[in-house]
């Protein structure tokens, strides 16, 4: 038996079937944008663990940094005795998010729980409890943020009515028919029929949708949001916990936007593979919890916070935000010209902002209808020819490409090879 094939036996009698995996692959070692299995296979890794490896993996410069702040102490809890780490990189954040006016941040584990804080925020300035999401988007797997996912399988299915209060508008998609008019049409629908504007506490939305397939919000509904928001004193909170730190080509994807949101949720990069999170927005609204009202043992980890301040030292050093749009350009080219050819699974709507690129597979070429079965089939031929690759999308037939920024152009090149072969009939 193959070293996979014992640990995936021994997973199965060990670990619950509701924790899924998109690959057959036991990790044994990874470096910058390359894995190697527990058989010893090589991978190029164009999934970066969902968006968390923006720096790769292993960086030296991030690895130092935690191995320094290990030899120092690994964990106090903030609440009790606070270190300057988890200070210094709030100031850093503050300094570098798109929020008008002075902001404060806050750390915590994991994307899910920030954008549940910052719900509590929002809830606690406002003192309003409604909250508005959109379809496909994804905020977590926790009771409240699934019930802002707005997807349902696997997100909900039997998993118990969702928390009240939440609720969805139709996220615009060109493809579906859906524009972003009719996005702010169901809005007013909304507060017609469903809630008033004044009950409402913040809107949260994606600058670029991540498990809803790579979809990106309209500039005119993002002005348009904020806008809305601002009549009726309801907060914007943009959810970047797959968007942020470079994977767009800015540090930030609202950086896009001339909007700018009151909240911000991050994950996932900051702190290049270690579990931290954070919410950065406004000062005033950020005070309105009393005081421990946010927290939690483990948000904010020194470790963590010391490996967040060297992948923003690392994305400064090394123009990752240029790569990122570098890299994005090459791999649009190249699906593009893919799309075109004889032999190629059909391919619709490719897209991207920076390196957050994504394309779909359908049934036939010129028709929109997803095909999620050919979608698993590609991944799974990836895999064979040694590349790691994600499917994502409402429907389950969207294929995104993470690849770390710090990929170089010849893992990039190999790994398209690989894309390229994965995809031909």
């Amino acid at each position: 038996m193959s070293a996979n094939a014992d640990l995936a036996a021994r997973r199965a009698l060990a670990v619950p079937r509701g924790v899924g995996h998109a690959t057959t692959l036991y990790a044994a070692h990874a470096e910058n944008a390359e894995l190697w299995d527990a058989d010893g296979r090589r991978f190029i890794d164009f999934a970066g663990g969902i968006a968390v490896l923006n720096t790769g993996h292993r960086h030296p410069k991030v690895q130092a940094a935690a191995l320094a702040q290990m030899n120092a102490f690994t964990h106090t809890a903030f609440q009790v005795v606070p270190y300057e780490s988890y200070i210094a990189l709030a100031e850093r954040l503050n300094a570098l998010a798109p929020i008008d006016g002075p902001a404060k941040s806050v750390f915590f584990t994991t994307g899910a729980e920030a954008v549940e804080n910052a719900v509590k925020i929002a809830r606690a300035h406002t003192r309003r409890d409604g909250i508005i999401a959109f379809t496909g988007g994804f905020h977590g797997r926790t009771a409240l943020t699934s019930a802002l996912t707005g997807k349902v399988v696997p997100y909900k299915k039997d998993l118990g009515p969702p928390q009240a209060g939440i609720y969805h508008l139709p996220f615009p998609v060109e493809a579906h028919g859906i524009s972003a008019d009719d996005t702010l049409k169901m809005l007013d629908y909304l507060f017609k029929a469903d809630i008033a504007p004044d009950a409402v506490a913040a809107i949260i939305i994606e600058p670029v949708q991540g498990e809803g397939g790579f979809l990106i919000t309209p500039p005119e509904l993002m002005a348009a949001l904020r806008k809305i928001c601002d009549t009726h004193g309801i907060l914007l909170i943009a959810d970047e916990v797959q968007t942020g730190f470079g994977r767009t080509g800015k540090l930030f994807a609202m950086e896009h936007y001339e909007a700018r949101p009151d909240l911000m949720t991050m994950a996932k990069s900051l702190a290049g593979g270690y579990p931290l999170s954070g919410v950065v927005g406004r000062a005033e609204v950020m005070d309105a919890p009393v005081t421990g009202g946010l927290g939690g043992t483990y948000g904010g980890n020194p470790v963590a916070c010391a490996a967040a301040l060297a992948v923003l030292d690392v994305i400064a050093e090394e123009g990752l935000l240029a790569k990122a749009e570098a890299q994005g350009t090459k791999l649009l080219t190249r699906l593009k010209a893919l799309s075109q050819r004889n032999g190629i699974v059909p391919v619709d709507a490719i897209r991207g902002l920076g390196a957050m690129v994504a394309f779909d597979i359908v049934t036939e070429r010129g028709s929109h209808t997803p095909d999620a079965g050919l979608a698993k089939q590609v991944t799974q031929k990836a895999q064979e020819n040694g590349l790691i690759l994600l499917t994502c999308g409402v429907y389950a037939n969207t294929i995104r490409l993470l690849c770390p920024l710090t990929a170089s152009d010849a893992i990039l090149d190999e790994g398209l090879d690989k894309l390229e072969a994965a995809l031909s009939l």
